[in-house]
């Protein structure tokens, strides 16, 4: 959609006052700034022209205007072209963290939200890119065995086996030693890992003890959700820009769902640039009167996981994208530190 220049600064200063006051912005109010040397009459006749082509609408007959949703997004198309995002009010810091993901996770939403007042939602590494660390084999009783495994995220699993009869200690601690040798380093998604664990080269003794065993690494994969992390919900709906009731409602039937966070997490990862939705060009219904942006975050040569934010269509469009871009880097740095390619 092309418009003039004069049409493109009187549009922007539009948005960025609705957004701060939340109320129709008039034209004698934008005639009375000195950056805009025009007269009423023409910056009338300007917004008359935005608001045919779409771009800005009246509320009320006697009332100012306000963006639409189309006047959002052309607003944010120009400042992700022009480059002049701010800085985020905020750094995000992960160095101070332990190094687990998980962590990392929590933190990373919490600041994300409290930088932009909207609700932050990241979304964690699929436990399938993950890598075997170390593995730990414990005789906790006779009868009693304790596998543990870390993974290159820092996570911590720990699963108990009972037996019909005593453990020889002999084969508890060769155990230890083959499983570290063959999977150390391996994907907990990798094909090699269900050979490694029935190698034919074994005894008959050995294989049927690694069977039992098994299921720490099989199932852990197989039973393992997506990590969602979600922040800033009652900050949300204390700020007046969530009044009406139909976002609210939105919002409710948003966090009850964890489908359509997943859903649109997922999306996110194939967008290159940035996932910028407003208002009616979001699919899903329940984030039609919503906007959401994200950004995704992971290794050069994959992505691993999302950072997004969740608000009224009216948000600092400016701040936003810097932030969640600013945290996706973040992450991106962390996480290329602790994953194996």
């Amino acid at each position: 959609m092309e418009i003039t220049t004069r049409q493109a600064l009187l549009l922007r200063k539009v948005v960025e006052m609705h957004v701060r006051q939340g109320q129709p912005v008039g034209s004698r109010w934008l005639a009375e700034h000195d950056d805009l040397p025009w007269k009423p009459s023409t910056i009338r006749a300007e917004l008359a022209r935005l608001e045919e082509i779409g771009l800005l609408r009246h509320p009320h007959t006697s009332a100012g205007r306000v963006p639409t949703d189309a006047g959002y997004r052309y607003y944010a198309e120009e400042l992700l072209e022009e480059g002049s995002l701010p800085a985020p009010r905020g750094e995000f810091r992960l160095s101070d963290m332990r190094r687990e993901v998980d962590e990392a996770m929590r933190a990373t939403t919490e600041q994300l939200s409290q930088i932009t007042n909207l609700l932050a939602i990241v979304s964690a590494p699929p436990i399938a890119t993950t890598t075997i660390r170390h593995v730990e084999v414990l005789r906790l009783q006779p009868q009693v065995v304790m596998v543990v495994i870390i993974t290159s995220t820092g996570g911590v699993t720990k699963r108990v086996f009972s037996y019909d009869e005593p453990v020889d200690p002999g084969l508890v601690d060769w155990a230890g030693s083959y499983l570290n040798e063959e999977l150390g380093g391996m994907g907990l998604g990798a094909r090699m890992l269900h050979s490694r664990l029935d190698d034919p080269g074994l005894s008959h003794t050995e294989r049927e003890f690694l069977r039992t065993l098994a299921p720490s690494f099989t199932e852990l994969e197989e039973t393992a959700e997506d990590s969602l992390y979600v922040e800033g919900a009652g900050r949300l709906f204390s700020e007046d820009r969530v009044q009406d009731l139909t976002q609210i409602n939105d919002l409710m039937t948003l966090l009850e769902r964890r489908v359509a966070f997943l859903r649109l997490l997922k999306s996110a990862l194939a967008e290159p640039r940035l996932y910028l939705r407003i208002g009616a060009e979001n699919e899903a219904p329940e984030l039609r009167s919503l906007s959401v942006v994200a950004a995704n975050y992971g290794l050069p040569t994959r992505n691993l996981g999302a950072v997004s934010v969740i608000g009224p269509v009216r948000m600092d469009y400016a701040l936003a994208i810097a932030s969640v871009r600013a945290a996706a880097a973040e992450l991106s740095r962390f996480v290329g530190d602790i994953y194996d390619e």
